[in-house]
């Protein structure tokens, strides 16, 4: 397993000091709901990120599939190919190529069914090998061109030389 350096590593007893109690306690169930979702989850806790990811593996980007991440008045669990997850219950929030988050605020917010479910899929979704883009995109987002390393955009039309 790769090794991380030091300097980046903590642990989530670190990450959650400077944390106001409630949200500590949000943290912790957060954290409960993952394990208890994924027995063997690598939980990697990147003190300069100010996270804790949870993955197969401890890269977070290539091998996490969840995050949390204390914020001031509620706690981000966030999800690395969120943007491809199924998201019946309407619950994650942003705008970037991959990334998705919940915003929890409370230990109700957490313990929601769907809160569960969303780790589930994340989980399911990075254990399937599944490349960050779905070949079948969510039914609320347009579909994107498969360009399969090549560039979308036509190619450049030649250029002729007039002889003279």
């Amino acid at each position: 397993m790769a090794q991380l350096p030091k300097a980046a590593q903590g642990t989530f007893d670190e990450l959650l000091a400077d944390v106001e109690p409630e949200l500590a306690a949000i943290a912790k169930r957060l954290r409960a709901i993952v394990r208890a979702v994924d027995t063997r989850t690598v939980e990697t806790v990147r003190l300069g990120d100010n996270a804790a990811t949870y993955g197969v593996g401890p890269k977070k980007m290539t091998d996490g599939y969840a995050y949390i991440m204390p914020k001031r008045g509620y706690i981000n669990l966030g999800f690395y190919q969120g943007a491809v997850l199924a998201d019946p219950g309407g619950l994650l929030e942003g705008t970037g190529k991959g990334l998705r988050h919940v915003k929890i605020r409370s230990l109700a917010d957490a313990n929601r069914p769907a809160v569960r479910a969303l780790v589930v899929l994340a989980l399911a979704r990075r254990r399937s090998g599944a490349a960050t883009r779905s070949a079948a995109p969510r039914a609320d987002r347009p579909a994107l061109p498969a360009s399969r390393g090549r560039s979308t955009r036509p190619a450049p039309r030649p250029t002729t030389q007039r002889r003279g």
